[in-house]
């Protein structure tokens, strides 16, 4: 990858409740993209099984493996109809419903006193990136209390801890039929419409890495 830009990029697999998960084809849309913008930029994807164990494995093994500078996830809020951007991550898990592995969070923090963590400035750049496609996107305060706010909360971490990576950005999608249009009675956006916002903010992720990189 010598001196590329390495941006990697990550979706979900099925869970309960949720057989079908969007963000697998939209993630490999996404890293499909042929753009000049693209033409110095390495983009790498991986999707997580839904379990606790499978983030705190995977997640510092593609960190190793890919030694991305910044990681763009996106996780399915099923009962959400628009795009959510969010902002930070919830010191919060539920120990109501199990992972896809059917296990249960033993305690209902992450981390023991710790407050909320937040994704950064980029967040609102994002959400501009996204919104200028024409799709309806909205700024989340709360991504929940399962995999996808856990995997933001390790993310960050490993920002505020580690090597070469720089940002990190959860977006939560709506649901979608499996042939890619929207989901009937519960969002109007397409697979079609996730691309074009993914796109977007993943050339404004580009520009606002490579500024990071240069501090």
């Amino acid at each position: 990858m010598s001196g590329k830009l390495r941006i990697l990029l990550t979706g979900f697999g099925p869970f309960p409740g949720a057989p079908f998960n969007p963000t697998m084809p939209l993630v490999k849309r996404l890293t499909a993209l042929r753009r000049p913008a693209f033409d110095d930029v390495a983009l790498s994807s991986h999707i997580f099984h839904v379990t606790y164990a499978t983030v705190d494995r995977e997640l510092p093994e593609l960190i190793a493996r890919h030694r991305p500078q910044a990681l763009l996830m996106f996780g399915l809020a099923g009962r959400t109809a628009y795009l959510r951007i969010e902002s930070r991550a919830r010191n919060a898990v539920t120990t109501l419903f199990p992972d896809a592995g059917h296990q249960h969070a033993r305690k209902g923090s992450i981390q023991g006193g710790a407050d909320a963590k937040v994704f950064g400035p980029h967040t609102e750049k994002l959400l501009r990136a996204a919104l200028a496609t024409g799709i309806d996107a909205r700024a989340s305060r709360d991504a929940g209390s399962y995999l996808c706010n856990y995997l933001s909360w390790r993310a960050i971490e490993a920002v505020n801890g580690n090597n070469s990576l720089h940002l990190v950005q959860f977006v939560h999608v709506p649901a979608l039929a499996h042939d890619g249009t929207a989901a009937p009675g519960k969002s109007a956006i397409t697979l079609e419409a996730l691309v074009d916002a993914g796109e977007a903010m993943l050339m404004e992720l580009v520009k606002l890495t490579r500024q990071a990189a240069r501090a």
